[in-house]
């Protein structure tokens, strides 16, 4: 599998990542470690986690996993802290909560540290400055070597990105991750501009518009299906509408035409948009995500891309300032 660097940073990691957000939950130790051995096999090493997946039983699984059956060496490791369970207030980015979380963490995996470490979302409770420092220490401390950020907004990645390149001793945001898939192009108004210009890398996940872009609902909801889920259902729902129908169609004639997947079709657009690292795909089974893994020796036409960026493309409404014919 290529790589690329993650941002501005001289960080290398393979243009798909794996995925554990069901590990510990949906997904058995043998099933995951069925996962990781197919990702390896293929050439992976970005493997992305989160204190609160599982509650904290993802990076448990992944820790035992990297414990004799994989080398530390092999594997990128990137996982996040911010996010807690208080409906009160549900991101909690104090510099106390993210390095004791990130400590937990560490305990978890069964490491020292950890390849990529990124808040998980912004804290509107906590300085953003105060927010960023607890990076700077990760780093600084040798518990993170990279840092990031989760699910930032344009004006809120711009301030953070442009913050820790203002002064010295401050790390450099390497990467950010956001939904991104022909499903939701949101990031492409202002995340992705920013992510751009200031050298961070996008990490889109969802990258299969929560698994609708496959094709599995075109006919209705699937008993075994995310759709179906008591849990999981008002995930995927947004993306069941006449809208979201046409793309997939789409996203299908061009499967049909290419002798492909509509999964493997979906997965290589986002894949090849400018500015993304890696998407990161998650998968309930090892034969899941073989079919992920076998995009690596597609790439999509140009005629077919303008084709899917016309059928998908969003509307960015920003205001008319131009007041001369009033």
């Amino acid at each position: 599998m290529e790589t690329r660097h993650l941002g501005r940073t001289g960080l290398r990691v393979s243009r798909l990542g794996l995925g554990t957000l069901t590990w510990g939950r949906d997904t058995s130790e043998r099933d995951a470690a069925e996962q990781l051995k197919a990702f390896l096999d293929a050439g992976g090493d970005l493997v992305d986690t989160a204190d609160v997946y599982g509650d904290g039983r993802a990076e448990y699984l992944l820790g035992r996993l990297t414990d004799g059956f994989v080398p530390r060496g092999e594997l990128v490791v990137a996982t996040k802290a911010g996010s807690v369970a208080d409906p009160e207030r549900p991101h909690d980015a104090s510099r106390g909560h993210l390095l004791s979380a990130l400590d937990a963490s560490l305990a978890r995996l069964g490491t020292d540290h950890v390849d990529l470490w990124q808040v998980h979302a912004y804290d509107p409770g906590t300085p953003m400055e105060e927010t960023l420092h607890a990076l700077d220490i990760a780093v600084s401390s040798g518990r993170a070597r990279y840092v990031g950020v989760c699910g930032f907004c344009g004006w809120q990645l711009a301030k953070a990105a442009a913050w820790q390149l203002a002064g010295p001793g401050r790390t450099p945001l390497a990467g950010t991750q956001m939904e991104y898939s022909l499903l939701q192009r949101g990031v492409e108004r202002e995340v992705l501009p920013a992510a751009l210009d200031l050298g961070v890398g996008l990490l889109p996940s969802s990258p299969l518009g929560r698994g609708v872009l496959t094709g599995k609902y075109r006919r209705g909801t699937p008993a075994d299906s995310r759709g179906a889920s008591e849990r999981l259902a008002r995930f995927v729902e947004p993306y069941l509408g006449d809208a979201a129908a046409r793309v997939v169609d789409a996203v299908a004639t061009a499967a049909d035409g290419l002798a492909v997947t509509p999964l493997q079709v979906a997965l290589a657009w986002v894949r090849d948009r400018p500015g993304v690292t890696a998407p990161i795909v998650g998968a309930r089974t090892a034969e899941q995500l073989a079919e992920a893994l076998s995009v690596e020796d597609l790439t999509l036409p140009v005629e077919i891309c303008r084709a899917l960026d016309d059928v998908s493309a969003p509307e960015h409404r920003y205001p008319d300032h131009d007041w001369s014919t009033l």
